[in-house]
């Protein structure tokens, strides 16, 4: 049974009191979060390499004029940066592919990335290298600190938002405008 206080399949957003760090601004996707550990992807940090790079990478030969293949890929996070994670709907027939929910699906195997060569993957997909990981109580701690707010899991947001526009439009989903952010935590 799930935890109803887990976060998984949700967002974070970073609050400004982060915006010193490696998290400024940011918006996570939360893949797994458990008694023991949390796990996200960020959705909306562009790393310096685009598909036609990462498939460069794997020696993948695919016609880089396709405009998709310019898209950025995202850092995912500080841990594991060498570490691919592709997050994807619909689903598909992947080597390694686990169902998260909402018809959201993680993927961390080449076929993949041939299918993208070949114009055959879905067209809603973000690929992320590393990943944002927390240790048990940790991330309940950051948001005790006012360090993150919550929001509910959007795939306009995940798929169909620019990836520089996304802190802001996920801050709007809670009504919050970013010029009234306080890195103050408010108690009562």
């Amino acid at each position: 049974m799930k935890n109803p206080h887990s976060l998984q399949h949700q967002f974070l957003i970073a609050m400004p009191n982060l915006d010193e760090t490696w998290f400024a601004k940011t918006v996570i996707y939360v893949i797994e979060d458990n008694d023991k550990a949390t796990t996200g992807l960020v959705i909306n940090k562009m790393h310096s390499l685009n598909v036609t790079q990462i498939l460069e990478h794997f020696h993948i030969h695919a016609d880089s004029q396709r405009p998709e293949l310019q898209a950025p890929i995202l850092m995912g996070g500080p841990v594991d940066m060498e570490r691919g994670f592709i997050l994807h709907q619909p689903a598909g027939e992947w080597q390694n592919t686990v169902a998260l929910a909402d018809q959201l699906n993680l993927t961390v195997s080449e076929d993949f990335l041939q299918a993208i060569a070949h114009g055959e993957a879905p067209q809603d997909y973000l690929i992320c290298l590393g990943l944002s990981t927390w240790g048990k109580g940790q991330l309940a701690g950051e948001i005790q600190r006012n360090s993150w707010l919550t929001a509910p899991y959007n795939a306009s947001l995940l798929f169909d938002t620019e990836v520089e526009s996304r802190w802001k439009v996920a801050l709007g989903m809670l009504g919050v405008s970013p010029e009234f952010l306080s890195a103050e935590a408010g108690h009562a």
